[in-house]
This record gives structure tokens, sequence and C-alpha cells, in this order.
């Protein structure tokens, strides 16, 4: 991993980022922290935060942060808000039918994770969720070994979801889609923007600090991680391209100075 200040700043135009041990700081976004997501918007720059967190986060996150939109769930939605009509927007990757569905066979698969590895809770948040199941590891409960965790995405695994290791939860859901996927799918039906295309893939910068980033961290050339994300160094299928000095949200305000520092065209 490279350095923060090799990383070519000039030509960025948007931000995507995740949130938790990304932005925050010990569970809390920091004034450090919100300030540079005001500081990138302010500037032209298009920021999207790329989420694991339910969709009653997202709603929340869309309206009053100083965002363009959000990415939520691991990327089973987009919501941005619409200030010309001043109303929430949400693009869907299921139909409600579907959806609901689902919700039954996650009940099941959920039943049998609490059965299976003692300690682990459901995520205080899960009851805002639409997709996907979320296992606290660490956030609400006392940390679980490395073994426990892995038994939990098995159990996710076995019963044909997908699952993902955040650093707090094991998210798992039904279906093929990740954050990679929706944030390519937003991207080009919110900014007519191609991801697949080299240029416009190197306009923009993805921050992250898990597993679950790893998709976005081997996708985009200008990926960066925060500091803590040598926690799981031994974990990840893909490091970042870039590490920033400092960890978590102080980490994210160096990416912005960075950013900043350099000379940018706004976007809308």
């Amino acid at each position: 991993m490279k350095h923060l200040d090799q990383l070519p700043g000039a030509q960025v135009t948007t931000v995507l980022t995740d949130i938790d041990d990304t932005i925050t700081t010990d569970g809390r976004i920091t004034a450090q922290a919100y300030s540079a997501l005001e500081a990138l918007y302010n500037a032209g720059i298009r920021v999207i935060p790329v989420t694991g967190r339910p969709a009653g986060w997202c709603d929340l996150i869309a309206r009053m942060w100083p965002v363009n939109g959000i990415i939520g769930e691991n990327g089973a939605l987009y919501m941005w808000h619409d200030h010309a009509s001043g109303k929430l927007r949400t693009r869907h990757l299921f139909d409600e039918a579907t959806r609901t569905a689902n919700t039954a066979k996650l009940t099941r698969v959920c039943a049998s994770i609490l059965q299976e590895v003692p300690g682990c809770a459901v995520a205080s948040d899960q009851f805002c969720r639409q997709y996907d199941l979320a296992i606290d590891f660490c956030e609400d409960v006392p940390a679980l070994s490395d073994k426990e965790v892995d038994r939990i995405v098995q159990i996710m695994e076995e019963a044909g979801m997908t699952a993902k290791i955040s650093s707090i939860h094991v998210n798992g859901w039904f279906g093929n889609y990740d954050k990679l996927s929706m944030a390519k799918l937003m991207m080009e039906e919110r900014y007519n923007v191609l991801l697949d295309d080299d240029i416009e893939r190197s306009r923009c910068v993805y921050a992250g600090d898990s597993p679950n980033d790893a998709p976005m961290f081997a996708y985009f050339p200008l990926s960066v991680g925060v500091a803590n994300v040598l926690n799981f160094v031994d974990r990840l299928p893909a490091a970042p391209k870039f590490i920033t000095e400092l960890p978590f949200g102080a980490g994210f305000a160096q990416l912005a100075q960075h950013l900043l520092s350099e000379t940018h065209n706004p976007r809308p």
C-alpha cells in the first residue's frame, strides 16, 4: 500500500466511502469527519457513502448529511434526496414480493446462527433492514473470535446466502449483488458515468477499512484504506492501493484534506 501523498487527486470527481470505522470513530462520527464530508460536498465533489447499514439509516443520511446519495445494505438499494421536489427517492434492486420472501428465509437462518454461535446477536439496527441479516460480533456484544465469525459466515453460505464481514457485523443476503455492483448501477443511472471505463473509474476514490470493502479495493485504482484496515490485513482478498497515516474518521479527514489541496472542477 502506498502513502496517501502519492494518490493523484486532481482528477477526482467522486468519493465513494464506507461509513463504519472509516468515517466513524468508536461508533460515532466526529466533527472532524463530518466537516470533511461537508468540505468535499461543498467543493463540488460527489460524496456517496457505500455501507452495510440498513435502509432506515440511509433514509436519514440521504436527507440530512452533506452527500449526493447513499448505497445501503451492501448494495441492495440506493437513495438520494431530490432537492427539486423535496422528496427522498429509492432505487430497489428487488421488488417487494421478493424482499418479503427473502425475509422469511433470513428468519430461519438467523435462528440457526444464534443457536450454533453463542455470544453473537442480531444487530441492533436489524429492525430497519429490508434485504439482509446483520449478525453482531463486536458492536454491542463482547468480541467473538475469528473462528466464531467464520462459523457465522459458513452457516449463511450453506443456506445459499452471500456473506460479508465488516468491522462489526457479518451481513448475509440472498442474491449476487454487492457494494461494487450497485455503485456501477447508481453511477450509470444517476450520473451517466460508466465505471467500466478506465478513465471514469480513475476519477473515483473509494475509502474503506474491512473485508467487505475488498471488491471496491480491487476495482478502483484510487482505493484508500484508513489506517485501521491493517487490523484485517490477513483477511483481505484485495488490499487498498493507498493508506492513510491515521485511523478511522481522522484518516478519512486526511483523505479529504489531500483531495481538497489539489484543483478540482466542481460537479453538480
